[in-house]
């Protein structure tokens, strides 16, 4: 076996021989990651059809090697890693798996590990070694400082070992979890934020409206809804559908989403004002009311500059010119939700949460813990007209994607997908820049509020 604790400074002779298999944006991500750090043996492969054009991407990059298939990426190399759609791990594991050189570690970089456990259980030899990983996060985020999931399934400790000084080059902090404790942790953490996001891009599409041209979705916390929305559905649909089809806590939580939306939405409409009151504060002291905590955000100026509009000059306004209030029925919804299901989303905060995740929860908390904001939110949604309609679309649009999920049909996820993708495909390019640099924003704001405590 390779030496455990090999680093891109050995010499060239003992390094590992890494294999990635599946170049879409998280295996290319892990290319470029890798090579950058240093390792020169790096040996890759994709589907047949794309052979010829890999080779012509990394033919100016001799520490990557392009091979036709799984079968040669599989018996050369010392660390494997399966980056393919949760949908086709089984297939495709079925087809490599068995060439898995002797002693290899095995990893998958599927965001649900059910059926990629079940797959490496099935096809792979006995004498191969499964430490499987994931990373937290999208490919065009920074690795550093995310969290990247280790899962020691099948192997001895220099074997994991191993696996952490390939790794460590991407300077991501590694969380040890289980194929079980991954999958509770995943669903809780991302979800309901997801559901939350593809209900609101649906709405806005199904109302046939940019939301920052009309003047309401150009500061603050609307400028965060429009912006991940936007990012969500600028990636690969299949990112999402494999968390919510095949993760059995995913689909339970994203159907008790659409039900907290619904019935918050019928207290709405009958102004029952005692009722939805004394559902938002017992939701509200579930999820938010033991303990102290830092606020992942102190107010709501720094995302004023991630706008992707400005409020138009012929856009009506109350008296005094103030934009109507919202009611936040996504972020209602989502804490309802949690609250219903008993989900501590703040104990899942530090472990493994994605950049998306702790920017959600932190909006969530900015306005469940201000009195007066949650106040306004709440009188919006009972006295408030000016989002009704749109309030509506997102009902609508949250029960059909719970109903969708629940039909267990990738087809038909995507179809509603890149339906709703389609209506915001001309903004995808400034939304996924924007995106990026308002979450490196708030990570960096958070990393220097913590060093100041410490």
């Amino acid at each position: 076996m390779v030496n455990p604790n090999v680093t891109p400074d050995s010499p060239v002779e003992e390094h590992p021989a890494i294999g990635l298999i599946g170049m879409g944006a998280m295996g290319t991500m892990y290319a470029k990651c890798l090579s950058a750090a240093g390792w020169k043996r790096i040996f890759i492969c994709d589907i047949p059809s794309k052979y010829e054009a890999l080779q012509k991407t990394y033919d100016d990059s001799p520490e990557i090697t392009v091979l036709r298939d799984g079968h040669a990426v599989s018996r050369i190399s010392d660390w494997i890693m399966y980056s393919v759609e949760a949908e086709y791990i089984d297939r495709v594991v079925a087809e490599y798996g068995p060439s898995t050189k002797v002693g290899a570690v095995v990893a998958g970089q599927t965001s649900v590990k059910a059926p990629e456990r079940i797959a490496f259980e099935k096809y792979l030899p006995s004498d191969v070694h499964i430490v499987s990983c994931h990373s937290l996060h999208g490919p065009t985020v920074s690795p550093l400082g995310q969290p990247l999931v280790l899962i020691n399934h099948r192997a001895p400790d220099e074997a994991l070992r191993l696996v952490e000084s390939i790794l460590r080059p991407l300077k991501s902090r590694f969380v040890y979890l289980s194929y079980d404790e991954h999958d509770v942790v995943t669903a809780n953490t991302q979800a309901v934020t997801h559901a939350a996001f593809l209900s609101m891009g649906t709405a806005w599409a199904g109302e046939e409206t940019y939301p920052w041209e009309h003047g309401y979705y150009v500061k603050g916390i609307e400028t965060v809804k429009v912006n991940i929305m936007l990012r969500i559905y600028s990636n690969k649909w299949h990112v999402y559908a494999g968390l919510a089809i095949l993760n059995p806590s995913a689909r339970d939580q994203i159907n008790q989403f659409a039900r907290s939306a619904t019935e918050i939405f019928k207290l709405m409409l009958s102004a029952d004002e005692e009722g939805l009151r004394r559902r938002i504060h017992e939701a509200r002291d579930i999820v938010f009311g033991e303990g102290e905590r830092a606020p992942i955000l102190l107010s709501e100026e720094i995302f004023d500059r991630f706008s992707l509009g400005k409020k138009p000059k012929d856009v009506a306004t109350p008296p005094g010119g103030r934009v109507p209030a919202n009611s936040h029925l996504s972020l209602l919804a989502m804490v309802d939700c949690w609250a219903r299901l008993g989900i501590q989303p703040y104990l899942h905060l530090e472990l493994a949460a994605t950049p998306i995740f702790r920017l959600w929860i932190g909006v969530a908390e900015y306005l469940f813990r201000s009195d007066q904001r949650l106040d306004a939110a709440i009188q919006a949604a009972l006295y408030d007209t000016s989002h009704r309609s749109n309030d509506a679309e997102f009902v609508i649009a949250a029960r059909g994607w719970s109903q969708c999920i629940s039909f267990g049909s990738f087809e038909l996820y995507k179809t509603r997908f890149m339906q709703t993708a389609s209506f915001f495909q001309p903004r995808f390019e400034e939304a996924t820049k924007v995106g990026s640099a308002m979450i490196q924003a708030i990570m960096d704001s958070s990393t220097n509020r913590q060093e100041e405590r410490e």
